[in-house]
């Protein structure tokens, strides 16, 4: 698995949430502060992973179909957060594995990651879900986590079409 920073990128974990976008505009503005590289990462696991090797296969899609989706998945939230005309500011990476160890790695050598967590957890404490929880853990980077706000969290279409939520990972970072 290759790392897509040299020191001077800005990884941001892209999952369709609305949490992942407020992630990823905060990002993109600190990479055109910092002329830093904005790299959008988005994970994806099979469908199968979790099954007990005895059981049989449920009938759902290849894993190239599974990749495709991830792929419009990340296409539509950086279209959604960041407006049509991204272009080749923001570099788009799909790959399949668990969500924090790809981010941690894709993260290796960046001047930081940033995820997206809700913005109330219990008890008024911030929301980290388990793949934030990891990256805070084993990050060797600093990892900012951005707050989605409530007003944001409502007027924001998230990528769940049928087609496409299969492919979501679940962070709650």
């Amino acid at each position: 698995m290759t790392e897509h920073t040299d020191g001077n990128g800005i990884v941001v974990g892209v999952d369709g949430s609305a949490a992942s976008m407020a992630a990823l505009r905060w990002a993109a503005e600190q990479a055109t502060v910092l002329h830093a590289d904005l790299v959008a990462v988005h994970a994806w696991e099979p469908a199968a992973n979790g099954h007990a090797p005895y059981a049989p296969m449920p009938a759902g899609p290849t894993a190239a179909q599974e990749h495709e989706q991830a792929t419009q998945v990340l296409a539509a939230t950086v279209r959604d957060a960041l407006g049509p005309r991204t272009g080749d500011t923001v570099l788009r990476v799909v790959l399949e594995g668990p969500p924090a160890r790809v981010l941690l790695q894709q993260a290796r050598g960046a001047r930081l990651l940033a995820l997206g967590r809700k913005a109330h957890g219990t008890f008024g404490m911030p929301s980290v879900g388990p793949v934030g929880r990891e990256c805070l853990r084993h990050a060797t980077v600093p990892v900012v986590t951005v707050p989605v706000t409530d007003r944001l969290q409502e007027s924001v279409e998230t990528v769940n079409s049928p087609s496409l939520a299969g492919s979501r990972a679940s962070w709650d970072a």
